[in-house]
């Protein structure tokens, strides 16, 4: 389920930021009121996640997000990612496994 979740809210956000970056580069106000909508959605994803440290679960969907702008870059743009933007990538998603999965002391 949290899977589902980070994916959703990879999405919202994505599409939301990106409307607001045609909004800007295009001049067209009715874009506003979509992306504010979705970047709601993206929160409101995020918050469903049930963990116990908002910014822990920030720091691991940051690794996510990463992946599925380089995933947006690619499908969405049309740009070839490179080894550089594939090794930030799995960087990313290591230290974002590293902060879900370790272990937690007292």
């Amino acid at each position: 389920m949290r899977a589902l979740l980070f994916a959703a809210a990879a999405v919202f956000e994505i599409g939301g930021c990106y409307l607001v970056w045609q909004a800007l580069r295009l001049g067209q106000v009715w874009y506003w009121a979509p992306a504010v909508v979705l970047l709601g959605l993206f929160a409101w994803c995020l918050a469903l996640t049930g963990t116990d440290s908002a910014g822990r679960i920030f720091a691991v969907y940051g690794g996510i997000y990463i992946a599925a702008s380089v995933i947006f870059m690619v499908m969405v743009e049309r740009v070839r990612a490179d080894i550089w933007d594939i090794a930030g990538v799995l960087i990313c998603l290591l230290g974002a496994a590293v902060i879900y999965f370790g272990p937690r002391g007292a």
